[in-house]
């Protein structure tokens, strides 16, 4: 047994066990001896409340050690409950956040250093212009995508005014990209825009405390942009056709820097930024005519709004930069699915020992030379996309017969695997196994096996399957449960094609994976597109700006 000293409601030593007690039966033993209720009673153990969790941790495995003081403090009982919601609450929180970032580690290495991603996590890093860009090294590659995908889900928190949680995944973000090379994301704009959204959820939560940092931030985050987009920011004018996308960050940059000078007590620099932002607030005013029109063009009003603020409020080129828009959208749908395709034969001749996929570019110069397809697919496979191995592999008669064999074995195995689940379906429907298995046997395809069970199967039998299906139903619901239980997916036919016999490899379990915050990490990235960091409403900008120049103004500054 172990001794706890108690203080506050209840003073006195407490005989408990440290690995067989947890917090909830140490607070209702407290609230005992304090003649209270359990929902009452606060626990603090070295400078940490103690929370109940999910009621199966033990004191142990909490910290709490022999002769360890505790203080007991008495809270009302609705107080006692909130405070636990609270805890409740923020432990939910911390959990999620945590998922967040793992997720996005996950993601981003999985496509930085070519592991097989899934049908539907196709990610690729654009430039302005929309074209596809490759980045420094694996680790470059691997922060960048990771920095966007935490300053993309911060930016849909920031959405739902979710201010807290969005500055801390944007701290996440500023992390990511602090991993790579700064000369490689010099010419990015994404850190500093980064920067600017930190101080904008400083500014939102109202938290002076951070003053003093968000100075700094944004004299980074200025002087970042100039090196990205250029003086006057004539590279972004240059790479979009002479449009303004950036005009609404600037405002909210010159915003955050007037709000900042004016704490600070630089009035006269306060109204220079405040001055130049409200400026910048008139030029983004769409007029109702030019909106119209282009609405009537058949666009919907928020890409007929960013066409126009970007276009300085000219319809014609706001409809050109909206039509070029939309070929671009159909340009990347094309090549999503050719990306979709590639992923589906990749898959469906396994991974390397390295977990990679098999390399396409390599695999049609080995067919091209007179190489099977699949059998050049599994030298390549062997020899984690060495063509040269491969190559030698595919020349020596021993090995090449190997190969052969493999690929023979592993296709008998899918089939009997097939064919074992036709038949656990037929057998569901009420044939005998002995007369499924029988027929298989015999040959044919799902269907014909199905028919030949029925014009064999005797009269009570069909009575009691029409009496389930219904006339004329009964083939077509008899197809598509074996289908359905008997098609391989394409996971099983990579997870065949992978086992290469080497008892190195395999029995190796995948890493368990996030997939529920993977898919919606993913879906975030994939819902914006090159100029999505310019799209800001600046609705709350402009009524931050006449609130602060009134506030010079009342002060006579």
């Amino acid at each position: 047994m172990s001794k706890l000293k108690i203080a506050g409601t209840w003073a006195g030593i407490l005989e408990v066990e440290l690995e067989v007690w947890t917090v909830p039966m140490l607070r209702e033993e407290v609230a005992k001896r304090s003649n209270c209720g359990p929902d009452s009673i606060n626990l603090i153990c070295a400078g940490r409340i103690l929370k109940d969790g999910d009621g199966t941790q033990k004191l142990s495995q909490l910290g709490v050690k022999n002769n360890a003081k505790v203080l007991a403090s008495r809270v009302s009982a609705e107080e006692g409950k909130s405070l636990n919601k609270e805890l409740m609450a923020e432990e939910e929180r911390s959990r999620r956040l945590t998922r967040v970032k793992a997720a996005a580690a996950a993601i981003s290495k999985r496509h930085a250093d070519g592991s097989l991603p899934l049908e539907d996590q196709i990610i690729e890093l654009e430039d302005q212009s929309g074209r596809q860009v490759k980045l420094g090294t694996e680790t470059d590659q691997r922060a960048i995508m990771m920095g966007l995908m935490l300053h993309t889900n911060a930016k849909q928190l920031i959405k739902k005014q979710n201010y807290k949680d969005a500055l801390e995944v944007l701290t996440m973000g500023e992390e990511a990209f602090s991993l790579c090379d700064p000369k490689v994301i010099e010419f990015i704009d994404n850190p500093p825009i980064l920067q600017i959204e930190i101080v904008w959820c400083y500014f939102m939560l109202q938290d002076i405390r951070w003053l003093s940092v968000a100075g700094e931030r944004l004299q980074k985050a200025r002087r970042d942009l100039e090196r990205s987009h250029g003086k006057d920011s004539h590279r972004v004018r240059l790479l979009q056709g002479g449009r303004y996308p950036e005009l609404a960050l600037y405002l909210r940059l010159e915003l955050l820097e007037g709000v900042v000078a004016y704490h600070n007590g630089q009035f006269d620099k306060s109204r220079k930024w405040l001055t130049s932002a409200q400026e910048k607030f008139g030029q983004l005013q769409v007029p109702d005519e030019a909106l119209s029109l282009v609405m009537s063009m058949g666009f919907r009003e928020h890409e007929a709004k960013r066409a126009l603020r970007m276009s300085h409020q000219d319809v014609g080129s706001a409809v050109d930069f909206l039509v070029e828009q939309k070929a671009l959208r159909a340009q990347k749908r094309e090549e999503y699915l050719r990306q979709q395709n590639k992923i589906m034969e990749q898959k469906k001749y396994g991974k390397t020992p390295l977990k990679k996929p098999v390399d396409l570019q390599k695999l049609n110069e080995l067919v091209s030379i007179g190489f099977e397809k699949e059998l050049a697919a599994e030298a390549l496979r062997r020899n984690e996309n060495d063509t040269q191995k491969a190559l030698d592999d595919l020349t020596n008669p021993e090995i090449n017969s190997s190969i052969q064999l493999t690929i023979e074995s592993r296709k008998r195995k899918r089939q009997q695997k097939e064919t074992d689940a036709s038949v656990e379906a037929l057998v569901r429907m009420g044939f005998e196994r002995e007369r499924v298995v029988e027929a298989f046997h015999s040959g044919g395809t799902v269907d014909q096996v199905m028919h030949r069970l029925l014009s064999q199967a005797a009269p009570n039998s069909t009575d009691a399957l029409n009496n389930n299906a219904g006339s004329g139903s009964i083939a077509a619901m008899a197809a598509n449960d074996v289908a359905s239980s008997s098609a391989p997916t394409v996971d099983n036919v990579a997870e065949d094609n992978g086992d290469d016999g080497d008892p190195s490899t395999a029995g190796k379990v995948e890493e368990e994976r996030d997939i529920e915050m993977e898919d919606e990490l993913a879906d975030g990235l994939s819902r914006v597109d090159a100029i999505s960091d310019y799209d800001i409403e600046v609705s709350k900008e402009g009524e931050a700006i006449n609130e602060y120049l009134a506030l010079l103004n009342l002060a006579g500054k």
